[in-house]
């Protein structure tokens, strides 16, 4: 919920006699996906996908690399046309591998998000249970919009990462 959505939520609220007893919930889904077991599993998994994707990008970047001493080394006996078509060369392998590192980032974040989306729904509805339970009125995603006062707040984060490991075990 944006800042402008709040307020106005607020203010609505404190134009009645029952705004003293509202309880506000807040709940940091960063640390909920930090620590639930399936979020370890995410995490586990992209990073086994990411290092498997670094392997490649640092074998390409030593293979430019013995390119780039060996064209130090030769340079000296070759004539202009040969150097610039091996410099040429050099420069389109560091462009190729810049562009493939650009295309590994960007699938592990595809990865990341197909992967996420799933428990993101599940989180929210416990995020519901939970808060239902604990009987607060509103519940506010912490990290993004962090609330600076509320006279009764209840920060239900352990208890989310709780009834979440319960019902979804693995």
């Amino acid at each position: 919920m944006n800042k402008l959505g709040l307020i106005l939520i607020l203010a609505l609220f404190m134009g009645s006699p029952a705004f003293a007893k509202i309880v506000v919930g807040k709940v940091n889904i960063q640390e909920v996906l930090l620590t639930i077991k399936q979020g370890k599993k995410i995490r586990n998994s992209l990073k086994k996908k990411f290092d498997s994707k670094q392997k490649i990008l640092k074998k390409e970047e030593a293979r430019i690399r013995k390119m780039q001493t060996d064209f130090k080394k030769q340079s000296l006996v070759m004539n202009e046309n040969a150097k610039s078509k091996r410099e040429r060369a050099i420069q389109e392998k560091i462009i190729a591998l810049q562009q493939k590192s650009m295309t590994f980032q960007k699938e592990i974040q595809q990865l990341e998000q197909k992967l996420k989306k799933p428990v993101l729904v599940r989180v929210k509805n416990i995020i519901e249970r939970v808060s239902a339970k604990a009987g607060v009125d509103m519940t506010f995603e912490s990290s993004t919009t962090p609330l600076i006062y509320a006279k009764a707040s209840k920060d239900l984060t352990k208890a989310v990462i709780k009834a979440y490991n319960t019902k979804h075990p693995k």
